[in-house]
């Protein structure tokens, strides 16, 4: 396995993988331990690009390789992610009535939190019946934050 640590305007992010793909992306205050991997930043040169642009405001879409690592209703629940626009936003009530299991909310909030592959995967759009923001990895102001790049509302450089 590979890694690079990347600078980023919400704060270091870890990229981590191998040749073929993207396995995690760490968000800041949450990089696992590098023992076993290897420093790769050339290998993640794509990666840092495409999160270099999304971050300036002018990458709305990924294109990287990814292979997350989950049981099959959390993976279910990654791929319902990948499903939310740009800029829009969705309730975990909504996520579990698009798997099909409308009572499914906390589950669909547990499965979002231990997404492997933040903002890649954006954990960042889901957000409370009410409309509230709710947790996130590196607290609700960087989800804030995010959500305020993707409406147009603000940079982050």
């Amino acid at each position: 396995m590979l890694y690079s640590i990347i600078s980023t305007p919400i704060g270091p992010l870890m990229l981590r993988g191998d040749t073929r793909a993207l396995t995690g992306l760490h968000l800041p205050g949450r990089h696992p331990a590098t023992d076993g991997l290897l420093l790769d930043d050339e290998r993640f040169a794509d990666e840092a690009r495409q999160l270099a642009e999304y971050f300036d405001g002018t990458r709305r879409s990924f294109e990287i390789a990814l292979r997350a690592a989950g049981g099959a209703f959390q993976c279910r629940v990654w791929a319902e992610l990948e499903r939310i626009p740009y800029g829009e936003t969705a309730s975990y009530g909504e996520i579990a009535r698009r798997l099909g299991a409308p009572a499914a909310s906390r589950a669909v909030g547990a499965a979002n939190g231990r997404n492997p592959i933040a903002i890649v995967v954006p954990c960042h759009r889901v957000i409370g019946g009410s409309g509230s923001l709710t947790g996130y990895g590196c607290g609700l102001e960087c989800k804030r934050a995010l959500l305020d790049l993707e409406a147009g509302r603000a940079a982050l450089v």
